[in-house]
């Protein structure tokens, strides 16, 4: 048997339970990894409310209760067992990577899903990484096209993909503007960020700064705002944000988004949280070269047990979390 935090119906985070379940058994091309810590992200309490509604009608979630009775998408930890077929990584190896239900002592994922994890992070620093860097990655390199000597500026710097993003500009030589709580500033500043806006005190949309790329991950601003302190040739790409109770939430911004891209010359675009679908493999290792070479560190903002994780899930929905929040699993 194993420890589980399991959720029978969509809910708030105070309808999460701990369980006692069967340890799972890897089929073939499965691995279970004994999970050692688990990270939270808003993806975790969108999936728990089955928020917004437009997503049940998604392959996975479920139209009238959970799918998956175990939370939690993020972890690390060490590989238990193979099934049949998997060649790349063995029982006793330490992995991180997405693994749908770590919020439990041992999980089911993929081969595809998982690398090593670098030996200079703890279990902890290494549950933080999966979904929030590689979501950074994609949004600053993938769509952002960030290049050296550009000026980028990441809206809600101090958050969990926010502090990635910051790193992972910097790494490419870019000008880096982050937008932050003033008590976050000092942080995003040793992230690597050149400028810090206090949003409570400034409002960067009314500002006469002109910036090439905009990572948007908060959508506290309409489309018009962002495009007037981007460049001409600019970029803006949206990454979520939103409030829980909504029938497509950020996801109808999101779409608008996609729509005006057609009509301005500015590239609009959208980055969608890393979740265990696609090719994840190749992200995953170039966010760890990044961490292996010193130019990205996850930043921990608490750690939970694994009996508080309807608290940690709670504190991640307040939307003011600095940097990750992780769950222990001893």
């Amino acid at each position: 048997m194993m420890k589980a935090i399991v959720q029978d119906r969509f809910g708030p985070p105070e309808s999460l339970r701990p369980a006692d379940l069967d340890v799972p058994e890897p089929g073939p091309g499965q691995v279970r990894v004994r999970v050692r810590a688990a990270s939270v992200n808003p993806y975790d309490w969108h999936m728990l409310r089955g928020d917004p509604y437009a997503a049940r009608l998604t392959p996975g979630v479920g139209l009238t209760r959970p799918k998956s009775r175990v939370a939690g998408i993020d972890a690390a930890g060490r590989v238990d067992a193979v099934g049949a077929g998997v060649h790349g990584l063995r029982p006793g190896d330490e992995v991180l990577g997405f693994c749908p239900g770590s919020f439990a002592e041992y999980a089911l994922t993929t081969e595809d899903l998982l690398v090593l994890k670098p030996g200079g992070l703890t279990f902890e620093q290494a549950a933080a990484v999966p979904m929030g860097a590689v979501t950074a990655l994609r949004g600053i390199r993938t769509v952002g096209r960030v290049r050296a000597g550009q000026r980028v500026l990441v809206n809600g710097a101090g958050g969990g993909v926010g502090t990635f993003a910051v790193q992972t500009a910097a790494a490419l030589d870019a000008e880096v503007t982050g937008v932050c709580s003033a008590g976050n500033a000092g942080l995003v500043r040793s992230l690597g960020a050149a400028h810090v806006v206090d949003y409570a005190r400034e409002d960067f949309t009314e500002g006469r700064g002109r910036y090439d790329v905009i990572l948007d991950n908060v959508g506290n601003h309409p489309p018009g705002r962002l495009r007037g302190v981007l460049t001409p040739t600019g970029t803006l790409v949206a990454n979520g944000g939103g409030s829980p109770g909504h029938v497509l939430g950020a996801m109808g911004a999101m779409l608008g988004v996609i729509v005006l891209n057609a009509f301005v010359r500015q590239r609009l675009g959208v980055i969608l949280p890393a979740a265990p679908a696609g090719p994840v493999r190749e992200d995953l290792l170039a966010v760890a070269g990044l961490i292996t070479s010193g130019r990205l560190a996850p930043v921990v903002d608490r750690t939970y047990a694994l009996s508080d994780t309807a608290e940690a899930v709670r504190h991640v929905e307040g939307g003011h979390a600095r940097g990750k929040t992780v769950i222990t699993v001893p």
